[in-house]
């Protein structure tokens, strides 16, 4: 039997239905606060994004394939985040699994300016929210950095922070960045560090890409140290 039409059919109702996206939504944020429950957690870094917080908002960058826990590992209640996504079908649902943990998140569209997203943005920051997005976007390539973050750590001046997780007992999906899903058993980690980089709203292009790198460098690293912490070889 062929499901790539009725596969078609439900990204398009889902990016029209606010409601189907924020149903689908809640199947997924169950099983992942069941995995979060059942799982043993290691934390690194909660304490030092607990002081950056104290100061005020945080720029939080992670890579798309190890983003599916942030929501649940963002301490709600030492300050808001508010998170980017597009209007893709599989956006808008990470949009309301996001708003049902009590993050705040903003659409961007991939089509129109986002002129507008990016005044709400922008707002948020001056109410004392913290920002948290995907460095290589919600289509990849994956593993790399695109301006976005870059743009937004130089325009706010917040700290930027990185998260990964990583788990013992998972599986990666068959998608263009592999992202990494929990099993509800066993070991988990996951990190927060703060990137050290020199980073100015007035850069040259060949600044840039060397904050780039940097920047790729270090969400790398980080995500390598929630392998590490499990025992485990370093993957995407």
């Amino acid at each position: 039997m062929n499901k790539g039409p009725a596969l078609v059919s439900l990204r398009r109702r889902i990016e029209k239905s606010e409601w189907l996206a924020a149903r689908i939504a809640g199947l997924i944020g169950r099983y992942l606060g069941f995995c979060n429950r059942r799982i043993q957690w290691e934390i690194e870094g909660g304490d030092a994004l607990h002081d950056a917080l104290q100061n005020g908002p945080v720029l939080l960058v992670m890579w798309h394939s190890r983003s599916l826990m942030g929501a649940l590992h963002w301490p709600v209640a030492q300050g808001p985040l508010s998170s980017l996504h597009d209007s893709s079908p599989v956006g808008r649902v990470s949009g309301a699994l996001q708003r049902s943990v009590g993050l705040q998140p903003i659409q961007m569209s991939r089509k129109r300016s986002n002129r507008v997203a990016s005044r709400a943005v922008l707002r948020s920051v001056k109410n004392g929210v913290s920002i948290g997005m995907t460095g290589d976007g919600p289509l990849g390539p994956a593993l790399e950095v695109k301006d976005a973050p870059l743009d937004w750590a130089r325009t706010t001046g917040m700290p930027v922070f990185c998260y990964a997780f990583s788990v013992e007992n998972g599986r990666r999906l068959n998608s263009w960045d592999q992202m990494l899903v929990p099993r509800p058993k066993g070991h988990g980690a996951y990190v927060f560090r703060q990137f050290e980089g020199t980073i100015t709203r007035k850069m040259d292009d060949s600044q840039i890409e060397t904050l780039r790198e940097e920047m790729h460098q270090f969400m790398q690293q980080t995500t390598a140290r929630a392998d590490e912490m499990l025992g485990l070889p370093p993957g995407p």
